[in-house]
């Protein structure tokens, strides 16, 4: 069965193929049937609110399905924590830095602080872990030399603020969000300064008063053989990517991911600079992007004047389950409303969801016994550019058909990708204790045949707030 991922290149779904083995530019890792995997991503000054959780969301949902087809897959994943300007078009300040003064503690504190809550959220979302978290400070040395390659080719040019990367040596820069450069407009939304292009970009800013940044480096002491002209400095956004996904992957790869706020700009230079360095085209060979989660009222961001954390979901009383199950019924290219009506309804559907699961009856449920049919055609659903909703339609049948044999093996095989914890606990509210012994109290009534006791005990559980579900390993508790 062929798995068809959307390709931003092509603008088409195609036929996913690992690319040739014996390829010089794939490292040796990524060879025998690995799969090189890299996404974008987070800049580690703020909370990431659940927006950017929609895109993690979806790369997880992506992984899952690679390995759900059998394949190796080595999976990259950046953190941003230095050279991400507050615009992205080499504008404004270094959103570390002003995060930093802000609160008054290091760019590094910053960096861990919003990072270990961004980890957490992940994993409260079941989210795999990639092979490597790639942080951008760790990795100057590798920027630097894949800028002094552009430098050398002649894709370079220095300003008095730093090195600049020119777009007019390239016939295709823009081919991956269809840029028309000669259509676009300097002095209105892009600040041309010393640019000779509207559309060139930084590689590496030099510092305005060296020493008053907190992160800053030295080049000359990093790299040997650099040009007078080089000068303290930090790396420009774009280039971190390039060189930490080919130092990890090889200089060609498979997937690269991201939000689709990243294709004018971030991954359309990325692959500028990352194909003149290589000389390699295509660098990378499927382009994926998630859709943005928006409200009602408009975007969806910090910049716009508020955002909304899996934390804060939790405060209200949402699991982040039920939130990542309203994600997984919208297909992950198109853009998702976000509304507390619509968090409503996904709660209650996982909720429904969780108590049927609760009743299935396999007598056999550890046999190993898989319902093929409907394995199939969730299978066909996934393979079909990651649909989401179409799988889920699929296991609602399932648990629906009273006929179908091997509910439970099945179920478990397709939460191999959902990753919902469909057949476990997980993002469920803990039952508070006297409600449990209350429980214990009315089955021992009814042991008794007292069932006057019984239901009146069920009647107060009721009450309180939870549904009494029989099943054939004992009755279970519900919030209501």
């Amino acid at each position: 069965m062929v798995l068809k991922l959307y390709n931003t290149m092509s603008g088409k779904k195609e036929e996913f193929e690992i690319l040739d083995i014996s390829d010089p530019f794939k490292t040796e890792k990524s060879k025998k049937d690995w799969v090189g995997f890299y996404g974008c991503g987070p800049t580690v000054y703020w909370y990431q609110h659940i927006g950017n959780l929609r895109r993690y969301i979806f790369e997880d949902i992506l992984y899952r399905a690679l390995v759900f087809n059998g394949y190796n897959v080595k999976h990259i994943i950046n953190v941003t924590d230095v050279g991400h300007l507050t615009s992205d078009q080499d504008e404004g300040e270094d959103k570390m830095e002003v995060s930093a003064r802000k609160e008054k503690k290091s760019a590094q504190k910053i960096a861990k602080h919003y990072f270990n809550a961004f980890e957490k959220d992940l994993e409260k979302l079941n989210f795999k872990k990639p092979d490597v978290w790639a942080w951008a400070t760790d990795h100057i040395k590798e920027q630097i030399e894949l800028i002094k390659i552009l430098e050398e080719k002649g894709y370079t040019y220095f300003t008095s603020d730093g090195i600049y990367f020119d777009t007019s040596k390239l016939d295709d820069y823009g081919k991956l969000a269809n840029i028309d450069v000669e259509e676009l407009e300097a002095g209105k939304r892009i600040c041309m300064g010393e640019k000779r292009n509207k559309t060139d970009f930084a590689l590496w800013k030099f510092s305005k008063e060296p020493g008053k940044r907190q992160q800053e480096w030295n080049p000359k002491e990093i790299v040997s053989g650099l040009s007078d002209s080089w000068a303290i400095g930090y790396p420009g956004w774009h280039i971190e990517c390039s060189a930490m996904s080919s130092k990890y992957l090889g200089e060609r790869f498979e997937i690269h991911t991201g939000g689709i706020d990243h294709i004018q700009v971030h991954h359309t230079n990325e692959i500028a600079q990352a194909e003149s360095a290589y000389g390699k085209k295509p660098w990378v060979r499927y382009w994926l992007h998630s859709g943005h989660l928006r409200l009602k009222e408009g975007k969806l961001s910090k910049s716009e004047g508020g955002i909304i954390t899996l934390s804060e979901l939790q405060e209200k009383g949402y699991s982040p389950m039920e939130f990542k199950y309203l994600c997984l019924t919208t297909h992950y290219r198109k853009p998702l409303i976000f509304s507390f009506e619509n968090l409503d309804a996904s709660k209650n559907a996982y909720k429904r969801l969780k108590e049927n699961l609760l009743t299935i009856q396999d007598e056999n449920k550890n046999d190993g016994v898989i319902n093929e049919g409907y394995l199939k055609k969730f299978q066909e659903a996934i393979n079909d550019d990651l649909n989401l909703p179409e799988a889920i339609q699929v296991l609602w049948n399932l648990v629906r058909d009273e006929k179908a044999k091997g509910k439970y093996q099945t179920i478990k095989k397709m939460d191999e990708v959902f990753a919902l914890g469909l057949l476990s606990s997980q993002g469920e509210e803990s039952v508070p204790e006297e409600i449990q012994d209350m429980l214990k109290e009315r089955e021992a009534a009814r042991k008794e045949k007292d069932f006057e006791k019984a239901d009146k005990l069920r009647d107060e559980i009721q009450a309180r707030g939870y549904k009494i579900i029989d099943t054939s390993e004992g009755p279970k508790l519900r919030k209501i």
